[in-house]
């Protein structure tokens, strides 16, 4: 489906169309930062700055749109650094950009820290990660499987 890449991956092939290419020249392409990075770092397309004070959510644009290949998704992901050091994150992590969808893709960030942040246009805000799907097949029935588990659930197993 793509290339091969220097780290020994199968590289697929992702459509990427800037949406006003006029206005996004100074933009740089979303890019894996080392040889085995799972993720691409994604820029801020802001036309100005943009605060985000604490507890608050922006939409960040990224000025492209994307096509993903049947069989794919897109997760985007917050930046480690960005969630220690200022607390911003996403506010749905992992989102989903879905194979089909063909509009712009927009950085949903939240401010969990304690101070204002400033995205400013070229600043590195989220991660994007290719990743295979499988569809899963409900089926409704009288019983499900004995497990040592059974409902234990959000802390069960203690700290």
């Amino acid at each position: 489906m793509g290339a091969g890449n220097s780290n020994g991956t199968e590289a697929v092939v992702v459509g990427l169309r800037w949406l006003q290419p006029q206005t996004t020249q100074d933009l740089e392409l979303p890019r894996y930062h080392s040889a085995l990075a799972a993720g691409m770092d994604v820029r801020a397309a802001v036309e100005q700055d943009v605060e985000i004070a604490p507890g608050r959510i922006a939409l960040v644009p990224t000025g492209f749109a994307v096509a993903i290949p049947p069989g794919y998704e897109m997760q985007v992901r917050p930046r480690s650094g960005l969630a220690l050091r200022h607390g911003l994150t996403l506010i749905n992590s992992p989102g989903t950009i879905d194979s089909d969808y063909r509009g712009e893709v927009k950085i949903a960030l939240i401010n969990l820290g304690e101070a204002p942040f400033r995205v400013r246009r070229g600043d590195r805000i989220a991660q994007l990660v290719l990743a295979p799907i499988v569809r899963a097949e409900l089926r409704v029935v009288e019983t499900l499987d004995i497990t040592d588990r059974a409902a234990g659930g959000f802390g069960h197993s203690g700290i």
